[in-house]
């Protein structure tokens, strides 16, 4: 490990849980513990699944004209987001390519924005940029609990857990301390992502791993189960390059923020993004390559099984464990109907993939 990695409040635990770490985005994060990474995966589709995700960015914008603000930056209806409630939004460029994205709770009296750990200090460079002035929270960990015993879980420490629907976010007791909880998650499965302070994080996630069916889950585990959920993860399925029509991610721009809508463009590459959605010429879809090879990034995808230039290349792949096969997402021609057949090159050979809906596994949010 190089000596300039940065580590979790949970650092020890999860050394003392035989964790095996490795870097990831500028953190000493743990891949996979004892268990493996198949059976983290299995059991959090089962039970329940408890991550690590304080290496992502938590940031506070405050005033009365925060939401304002943060909408020169993010095609979404961020005045019109209610107390208590949550959304998913996107940092654009000028050329109208995704600069990251992010979650944003209206907490009252202030925002609450969760960003990818990689993209952090960039956001916060963008935000000051703007003429914002956001407060970076460094005294706080971050922990995910997802999975059909998760509300069982967390309900058991803090009652009122079991109250939030899909999206909600709201400040609860526990121990003296306050938790800032949401509803949500990157897995397809019902669960919460619970901010704690940094002193106080490993005594919450060991009480969170006494209960009943809650493992430690670690980020091999993590990319498997967004990945069946068809979840794009920030640098692979969308980047600077991709604009949120070609990533599948329109859906995060409403009506009121689109052509001819109350408050119209007014963020940068409007001028692009706006146009393209449900007319783009690139979209990214769901693959489910035929046989048991695994179809991973950067695997140069054809039209045709002999010739061609090629129209695409895997942007996320694996083995979907909960699917027993493998599936694959990628940026594709859109005019490809689904069910086609496209072929993925391994090692010197085109193997075959069906155009296929996503999510690969239907979601059990609690709506």
């Amino acid at each position: 490990m190089t000596d300039d990695l940065r580590r979790t409040p949970l650092y020890d635990l999860h050394l003392a849980l035989g964790a095996r770490m490795v870097p990831f985005a500028g953190w000493e994060m743990p891949v996979q513990y004892p268990m493996g990474v198949l059976a983290e995966h299995l059991h959090t589709r089962a039970a329940a699944g408890l991550f690590d995700v304080s290496h992502m960015g938590q940031v506070i914008l405050r005033g009365p004209d925060a939401a304002q603000a943060l909408e020169r930056l993010v095609p979404a209806d961020i005045m019109g987001l209610p107390q208590g409630r949550q959304r998913y939004g996107l940092f654009t460029n000028d050329s109208g390519g995704v600069l990251d994205d992010l979650m944003i709770a209206n907490k009252g009296d202030h925002l609450l924005l969760v960003v990818n750990a990689a993209n952090a200090a960039q956001d916060a460079a963008h935000m000051i940029a703007a003429a914002l002035a956001p407060e970076v929270v460094t005294d706080r960990a971050l922990l995910a609990l997802q999975g059909p015993r998760a509300e069982a879980a967390l309900a058991a420490l803090v009652p009122g857990a079991a109250d939030l629907r899909f999206m909600d976010s709201a400040d609860l007791p526990w121990d003296g301390g306050t938790l800032w909880v949401s509803r949500s998650g990157y897995t397809g499965e019902d669960g919460f992502e619970i901010s704690v302070r940094a002193d106080r994080a490993e005594d919450f996630a060991r009480a969170l791993l006494a209960q009943e069916g809650v493992a430690p889950i670690g980020l091999g585990a993590r990319d498997s189960l967004r990945l069946e959920a068809g979840l794009p993860l920030y640098g692979h399925d969308m980047d600077a390059d991709t604009t949120p029509a070609e990533a599948g991610l329109g859906w995060s721009i409403p009506k009121l923020r689109r052509t001819g809508g109350e408050r119209e463009g007014g963020f940068p590459g409007a001028e692009v993004i706006l146009p393209e959605l449900g007319r783009a010429t690139r979209v990214r879809r769901g693959l489910r390559p035929e046989g048991r090879a695994p179809m991973r990034e950067g695997v140069a995808l054809f039209a045709a099984a002999e010739g061609g230039e090629s129209i695409g290349t895997v942007s996320s792949g694996g083995f979907g464990p909960s699917v027993a096969a493998p599936v694959a997402m990628a940026v594709l021609p859109a005019e490809l109907a689904e069910g086609a057949t496209v072929y993925a090159e391994l090692r010197g050979k085109r193997l075959p993939a069906r155009i296929a809906p996503m999510p690969f596994v239907i979601p059990t949010y609690k709506r």
